[in-house]
């Protein structure tokens, strides 16, 4: 309850300070719209936003669950394999390296202006924070949980199973969290390279006809989805990793 009253105090300050700036600037409607200006737009164009956002959140979920996936099995293959992480880990920190802005437009030469690039783009944005997040809690579990296990004759991946993976959940989480955040900015990117459908690109339609309120209205859409699914991405790592 706390954390909400403390989310709506922080909305009702934006959006004074918002209104604030405007009374202060006078800035024209076309390059910032008042609060109620993007509220009023957000009523009105609400079924054409629902569209497109329902587009948008089913690239990000779709792409945070498979970042989920493949970057817990590729930490759980690092921790398990000498060999992995002297071959693998330096091709996943190089592949940070490249620029995300730079893939967009060959993941959509790959794979279209569907879903799959969007996809892909999330996926990629979020897989490195998943990885060495869950990597290094793996890395780190207690020498003398791992000590006793030798002793009892606990080995190979019966050790991984029952100790190792269990203890580094929490920092499975916290890649989780993490992603959370990151993944609608994978898939607006490749909404923005090439698309037809999704909020990104609806704010680009908006922005090329001057319709700053639309453009306005989609990223407070935007905004609270990812809001919300990092409050329930938090509150399911609460529940089902950090007890663990």
């Amino acid at each position: 309850m706390k954390n909400w009253c403390a989310g709506l105090a922080s909305a009702v300050l934006l959006v004074a300070i918002w209104q604030a700036v405007l009374a202060l600037t006078a800035w024209p409607k076309f390059i910032l719209p008042g609060p109620v200006s993007v509220a009023e737009t957000i009523w009105e164009s609400r079924v054409l936003l629902i569209e497109h956002a329902l587009y948008t959140i089913a690239e990000v979920l779709i792409g945070l669950v498979l970042g989920a996936v493949l970057g817990g099995l590729s930490a759980i293959g690092l921790a398990a394999s000498p060999i992995a992480r002297v071959l693998v880990r330096p091709m996943l920190v190089f592949s940070q390296a490249i620029p995300v802005f730079a893939l967009a437009p060959i993941l959509t030469l790959w794979l279209g202006y569907g879903l799959g690039s969007k996809i892909a783009m999330a996926l990629i944005i979020i897989y490195f924070p998943v990885t060495s997040s869950f990597f290094d809690a793996l890395m780190r579990t207690n020498p003398e949980w791992l000590g006793l296990a030798r002793v009892m004759g606990v080995k190979g991946w019966r050790v991984m199973w029952h100790i190792r993976i269990p203890a580094a959940l929490p920092g499975f989480a916290s890649g989780l969290r993490l992603a959370a955040v990151y993944a609608p900015i994978g898939a607006i990117i490749g909404e923005w390279v090439g698309a037809s459908k999704g909020l990104g690109y609806l704010m680009l339609l908006a922005n090329g006809r001057a319709k700053t309120d639309l453009m306005f209205a989609a990223l407070i859409v935007l905004a609270i989805f990812t809001l919300v699914l990092h409050a329930s991405v938090n509150r399911l790592a609460n529940r089902y990793f950090e007890r663990i």
